[in-house]
């Protein structure tokens, strides 16, 4: 059998994240990629200068094409800006009974600059976080969706990941990476209680599209039928070599990306 992932999710012409980081994750990774484009957005290194939505019916058309034929074990979903688009996406997962579902509630890109809209929040956490294995907000994320100040520790940490649970995903990751202090600290929590883990924090401006890939290495994992806790072992263990090896690259004038495929290419520096 070969394990396949579905990326739904927005584009990202230089490479670095949203549907193109999601399709090298999943081949680094050892896994088929498939994707349903919600959004195509003009964006670089250097920040985002255009959104373009992708009709809710089609991405409809896109959700069954992929489901009618590929067997998918896993799926990502990314950039969703409308609440139309979400609904359609929620409707679609449902439909064909897809699980279990990744979902990065990605609201604003590396650059600052916005990706959903402010109506859509809402939906986004009362339509999808209950079809959701795992969702995988960042600090910044996790406290706009539950309007509070960001987390400044630990204990801010576990208690803002307890308040997404009771919205009704299987599970939380709620990441550390934009805390402060020499370690990021990564809070996985499930039904079974919080899984810290900790690496240290990495000096480079090269980060676009971090958490693009984290979570469909996680979404990778799963597809190749690895538990949750594994699969997220897994993929921070990726994360952090694609992050350690980013400034082998040389690309972009801004906030270049990690380092996909640090295994498979030959150092040439």
């Amino acid at each position: 059998m070969t394990a396949i992932a579905l990326t739904i999710a927005g584009t990202d012409p230089s490479g670095g994240a949203g549907i193109q980081a999601d399709l090298k994750t999943f081949s680094a990774l050892g896994v088929y990629g498939a994707s349903v484009i919600t959004a195509l957005v003009a964006q670089n290194t250097q920040g985002v200068t255009a959104i373009h939505d992708v009709p809710a019916d089609f991405v409809a058309a896109q959700i069954d094409s992929v489901f009618c034929d590929l067997a998918v074990n896993a799926t990502k979903i990314g950039m969703l800006s409308r609440p139309e688009v979400i609904e359609t996406v929620a409707e679609g997962l449902k439909r064909w009974q897809a699980a279990p579902v990744v979902l990065d509630p990605v609201m604003v890109a590396a650059s600052g600059d916005p990706l959903i809209a402010e109506e859509a929040v809402a939906t986004l956490r009362d339509v999808l976080f209950p079809l959701a294995a795992v969702i995988t907000p960042n600090l910044m994320e996790a406290a706009r969706l539950l309007g509070e100040a960001p987390a400044a520790d630990g204990e801010a940490m576990l208690r803002q990941a307890e308040a997404l649970m009771r919205l009704g995903p299987g599970a939380v990751l709620l990441k550390g990476g934009h805390g402060t202090g020499e370690e990021a600290a990564d809070l996985l929590l499930t039904a079974e209680g919080p899984d810290w883990r900790s690496a240290p924090r990495i000096a480079t401006r090269n980060t676009h599209g971090t958490g693009c890939t984290l979570s469909s290495a996680i979404a990778s994992g799963l597809a190749k039928g690895l538990p949750l806790a594994a699969a997220f072992a897994e993929a921070k263990a990726y994360i952090q070599n694609a992050i350690a090896a980013a400034d082998r690259l040389a690309i972009g004038q801004g906030h270049g990306p990690v380092h996909h495929f640090f295994a498979q290419w030959e150092d040439r520096s």
